[in-house]
């Protein structure tokens, strides 16, 4: 089992930057990979950024230079550095870990806002 928290979820005005953090506990010797998924008001869950434990990283086209997941290994926690932010960020943003079994594991999100 997998236990995932995230914060750092907030209002940022357009342009803005935000960090999100993502706490892992738990079984996290498993996980083979951790990542940020994002969710808006009727639209489907959708792929932000990913990272596996080699260190390999993964962007949606729509936060391609504008977002860097990153990890502290020591510290268990994912982050998700914001910048440039856009109004069509604005979403629930949800914490994912994979295992090696394939199984995936979810926070309870943090909501980020956009907006002047």
């Amino acid at each position: 089992q997998v236990q995932l928290v995230e914060s750092g979820g907030g209002l940022v005005q357009p342009g803005g930057s935000l960090r999100l953090s993502c706490a892992a506990s738990g079984s996290i010797r498993s996980i083979t990979a951790m990542g940020w998924y994002r969710q808006a008001p009727g639209k489907e869950r959708e792929l932000v950024a990913t990272i596996t434990s080699g260190g390999s990283t993964n962007y949606a086209d729509s936060v391609k230079g504008r977002f860097t997941i990153s990890r502290d290994n020591a510290k268990n926690t994912v982050y998700l550095q914001m910048d440039s932010l856009k109004p069509e960020d604005t979403a629930v943003y949800y914490c994912n870990a994979q295992d090696l079994w394939r199984l995936d594991y979810w926070g309870k999100g943090t909501l980020v806002t956009v907006s002047s």
